[in-house]
């Protein structure tokens, strides 16, 4: 069976939301599904005093766990058009993995949230790809098959680069239209991963 996980960052559950959303998907598609955050690196007192979700369910992922996946699907939050620092911390620790090629091959995927239409999310997920490509993973968007990403009678996120949302203030969940394009990605991916993978078993043997 194809082995996804959903790997995220979410401060106020906003990527925590979609991430369930995403795995929802790839489940639907037959894939064995894991969703992990990486650590946090705010001070608790700093986290609290901003209103950070604390209580997230998902347990926090390692690095040396990555090969273990097929393909890897990054939720981050925006950050001035880039990823989140928890996310980078997280993924610059995986040099080792890099230097014995140990990823190339997987599929990568990435989904994020900025608090306005324009704030960063196409920046977001394309320098989010400069990284998966580094380490040798094989991009995947979310196609304009998905067709709520052409919606023009609402304000909505999502991008041919991957699922977004918009938090607004942090008062706005994610639309129901948003979190079709979570489940399509989710969908999208790990049918790609699956060929994939067959494909390196064929080869392989």
């Amino acid at each position: 069976m194809t082995k996804v996980l959903v790997l995220y960052y979410s401060s106020y559950g906003h990527i925590e939301a979609m991430a369930a959303a995403v795995a929802e998907g790839a489940r639907e598609a037959g894939a064995e599904v894991a969703v992990k955050r990486v650590p946090e690196i705010v001070p608790q007192a700093v986290a609290v005093k901003a209103g950070y979700k604390l209580d997230q369910a998902a347990e926090v992922a390692t690095v040396a766990e990555l090969p273990e996946y097929d393909a890897i699907i990054i939720g981050t939050p925006t950050r001035f058009g880039t990823m989140a620092a928890q996310m980078k911390n997280f993924l610059d620790q995986a040099g080792g993995l890099w230097a014995r090629d140990a990823l190339v091959g997987r599929l990568g995927s990435v989904f994020t949230s900025t608090g306005s239409q324009h704030g960063g999310q196409e920046a977001t997920i394309l320098s989010t790809h400069v990284v998966l490509l580094h380490l040798g993973l094989v991009v995947a968007g979310l196609p304009y098959t998905f067709k709520g990403q052409m919606r023009m009678d609402e304000v909505t996120g999502g991008s041919p680069y991957g699922a977004t949302t918009l938090a607004g203030d942090g008062d706005r969940r994610p639309s129901a239209n948003e979190l079709d394009g979570a489940r399509f990605q989710g969908r999208h991916v790990a049918w790609l991963a699956h060929a994939l993978a067959a494909a390196r078993d064929k080869a392989a043997a």
